[in-house]
């Protein structure tokens, strides 16, 4: 049996994924399993256990790229890619990501069973009509990893168990030991990450009580703090380090996914905004204290026991809005609210 898993994006997207693959694979063990994903996600996936082949679109390369003088190079990829994606006649296809993006790329594979959920679900843009078996939509309400679950479900594939399995390897963590080895950091004291930017401008709390919070974890914690983020992020984190009184390390575009999973097995708890790597956090087991504005934690918040959420009361939100006059849902979250949170995830028995 061959059975295509389409989850394309975004970080968090393909985390809440892998517990429907890892079922996927338990229902049919001698199955050859292909995964078809987006660049910027696939170092997720690669290497997964439960994965025989994955399929790499490039799509937001080759589309940027057909203006420019690589246009003739980037066709050809596209071409290629295209091919690699219908040299299969796949028995299962499961559309994960319920958008148009990935159901043109579902009516072009070769396939018997095109499943996914029906119309009447936000953000579909008409996905729907690219499947020939559409399964009832559920609740957006639930949370993004149980909706797979559900999908799966009502094809008869169930499951009691929510597992991840990220493919951390030795050399990940190895490249880990060194980044932490570089800036000084070693046991026994406890270790906090901090991811404190993301792509939304609503998601962001204020930079100078990020450095207030961080102060306090490493006078009354006694922990050593680390900052992570994209390399992108690392001159704000550099703004944020530059308002603390104590030293903390700034490893922003220092790591990948799997060295960024493999830092964050070693950390006592992980401090979050909503996005990438608060789920990635969440997927290997570490404790996070995630700190949510104009999105809904039920939906997206970490998944499993041991995580805390910290969020204003207030009336507007979630509104999922990007741009906000006022971002008073995050503005309104104070650092004793994620310090005492933090604390109190420190001190539980990892």
């Amino acid at each position: 049996m061959n059975i295509l898993i389409v989850k394309l994006s975004a970080i968090g997207d393909v985390i809440h994924t892998l517990p429907a693959l890892n079922a996927v694979r338990k229902q049919y063990p001698d199955a050859h399993i292909t995964w078809l994903v987006e660049e910027a996600t696939y170092s997720v996936i690669k290497g997964h256990k439960a994965l025989d082949r994955i399929i790499v679109s490039r799509r937001k390369r080759w589309l940027k790229g057909l203006a420019g003088r690589f246009c003739v190079k980037n066709f050809r990829e596209a071409c290629g890619f295209i091919k690699q994606l219908r040299d299969t006649n796949y028995d299962i296809i499961l559309d994960f990501q319920a958008l148009l993006k990935s159901g043109v790329l579902i009516e072009l594979a070769r396939g018997g069973r095109k499943i996914g959920f029906d119309k009447g679900m936000d953000h579909q843009e008409h996905s729907y009509i690219f499947l020939n078996e559409r399964i009832k939509p559920v609740d957006m309400e639930v949370h993004a990893l149980t909706r797979g679950m559900m999908l799966l479900e009502s094809i008869g594939i169930k499951s009691r168990e929510t597992v991840f399995n990220v493919p951390i390897s030795e050399q990940d963590r190895d490249a880990a030991n060194d980044l932490l080895m570089q800036h000084g950091i070693k046991a026994p004291k406890p270790l906090v990450a901090i991811n404190p930017m993301a792509k939304w401008e609503t998601k962001l709390w204020d930079n100078l009580k990020f450095a207030n919070l961080a102060d306090r974890l490493i006078e009354q914690a006694n922990a050593d703090v680390i900052f992570t983020g994209s390399r992108e992020d690392s001159k704000a984190i550099e703004d944020i380090i530059s308002n603390m009184k104590a030293k903390a390390s700034n490893l922003a575009g220092r790591t990948d996914l799997k060295t960024l999973a493999a830092l964050y097995e070693k950390t006592s708890i992980v401090v979050s905004t909503d996005t990438g790597p608060m789920h990635l956090a969440a997927a290997i087991g570490t404790p996070v204290v995630a700190l949510f504005g104009p999105t809904a934690p039920w939906r997206t918040g970490p998944f499993g026991p041991g995580h805390k959420i910290i969020r204003a009361d207030m009336e507007c939100s979630p509104c999922f809005k990007r741009q906000c006059k006022t971002i008073d849902c995050m503005k309104q979250i104070t650092v004793d609210q994620v310090f005492e949170a933090a604390m109190s995830a420190i001190l539980l028995p990892h």
